[in-house]
């Protein structure tokens, strides 16, 4: 560590413990303009035998234990590293070279599950459904829903998780190591918006790090530091990601996309079928995606598509409109062949197709149809010259074909019985 170096970080120690209460604020303002003392700092927690080490943990302790928001998240920037300086010194069983790190990382935790009456604290997601719009989806693009009786109970419920009480914890031992430092990453993640672009490589080291350690997958990387594998959990994992991607979306490209396949080569090969399927949903949503190297200033976010909300309605789609005009249609089909009936006195006469017959209208309204021999006869003669018709063209065998026929002849006779003057009225109106 240059002397340099040294000299900034001993100035930052030793400002903090004279300031009063009342210009706590102004100086965590006034941090971020110190550009030296963030890369000193890191120096620092990466010689884990530095003198300075314990003072920088008790430090950070402080600042988080202010309660001041700036102050906790200029803690936090370095949790990362942190957490890569506690592994790997316990990969290496070396553990009395991180007593102070343990010690800053627990207090950190034992603050975060309690509140500020000191309670143990319970904390809950809402699932989102997909009956509902987020910035995620929208649930016209999903398609139609079935309305069944169990899908209307449910709409308009939230199914809410909940996480905790959580123990205190006084030491870290071999079962909580891991239930604590997830704890910790989803403190991390949830003030992501805020970490430099600094935390966010940090973080992507930590990830390929410790997933590939002792694994073929580390000479491909060159990195020759620890060659011990490390436990990992699922949970953690998955916190891993989520940090991953938001660092994806925000200027580290190239560490983002190490770092997320680095992740799902240690699940793969764990079998954790969480961390797969974050990470894989992931990776399906980044594949095509236009991620800009240069987007480290500025607001940070997560770049998300959001379906119009425009309304549509498809071409076939079954309205009001199209109902009423269907009925419209069957009403005047039925009136139709209700006037036929009731003009050859109640007698039902079978549909007779007309197509491809030409003619002329005579005066009276019969028609003239042509003969053989080319001369016109008249259609209101008898009823027999609607036997000369041909049958419908859905009628195809002959037995049907000899049916018409004789059901054609039966009315004729029964309309001839009948007289001849109405059925001449009826054939004129037919």
């Amino acid at each position: 560590m240059l002397a340099m170096d040294q000299g900034v970080v001993e100035e930052w120690l030793s400002e903090f413990k004279t300031l009063p209460d009342s210009a706590v604020s102004t100086y965590a303002a006034s941090l971020k303009d110190k550009g030296a003392l963030v890369p000193a700092l890191y120096k620092v927690i990466r010689e884990n035998y530095s003198d300075l080490l314990e003072p920088v943990c008790h430090q950070l302790f402080e600042f988080y234990r202010s309660g001041e928001p700036q102050l906790q998240r200029f803690t936090l920037q370095f949790l990362p590293e942190l957490l890569w300086s506690l592994l790997s010194v316990s990969a290496a069983r070396d553990p009395h070279t991180s007593g102070c790190i343990e010690a800053l990382l627990l207090g950190i935790y034992n603050l975060e599950i309690v509140d500020k009456d000191g309670q143990s604290k319970v904390l809950s997601f809402t699932v989102p459904s997909l009956s509902k719009p987020s910035v995620y989806h929208e649930p016209s693009a999903i398609g139609s829903m079935a309305l069944t009786e169990g899908a209307l109970a449910n709409h308009g419920l939230s199914k809410v998780v909940y996480s905790g009480p959580h123990l205190q914890r006084e030491t870290f031992t071999a079962q909580n190591r891991f239930e604590v430092l997830t704890f910790l990453l989803l403190c991390y993640n949830a003030a992501l918006s805020y970490m430099t672009s600094t935390s966010l490589q940090s973080l992507c080291q930590l990830s390929s790090r410790v997933c590939i350690c002792g694994y073929p997958r580390q000479q491909m990387r060159r990195y020759k530091g620890i060659s011990t594998r490390m436990t990992v959990t699922s949970e953690f994992l998955v916190q891993l990601i989520t940090g991953i991607h938001y660092a994806l979306c925000n200027g580290e490209v190239e560490l983002g996309s190490k770092a997320l396949d680095d992740v799902l080569y240690r699940a793969q090969l764990e079998l954790f079928p969480e961390a797969l399927l974050v990470g894989n949903a992931i990776k399906s949503s980044l594949h095509g995606a236009a991620l800009k190297s240069n987007n480290k200033e500025g607001a940070r976010s997560i770049q998300v598509e959001i379906t119009p909300t425009s309304s549509r309605i498809s071409r076939n789609a079954v309205t009001s409109l199209s109902i009423r005009g269907h009925r419209w249609k069957r009403h005047e089909s039925q009136e139709v062949s209700v006037d036929s009936e009731a003009a050859l006195g109640g007698v039902a006469i079978p549909e007779i197709s007309v197509t491809g017959v030409s003619g002329e209208r005579m005066p009276n309204g019969d028609s003239m149809r042509p003969r053989a021999d080319g001369r016109g006869q008249p259609d209101g003669d008898t009823l027999g010259a609607a036997s000369e018709v041909s049958p419908d063209s859905r009628v195809h065998d002959s037995g049907t074909r000899g049916q018409e026929v004789r059901r054609q002849k039966s009315v004729r006779r029964m309309v001839e019985n009948e007289g001849s003057g109405s059925a001449s009225t009826g054939r004129s109106q037919y």
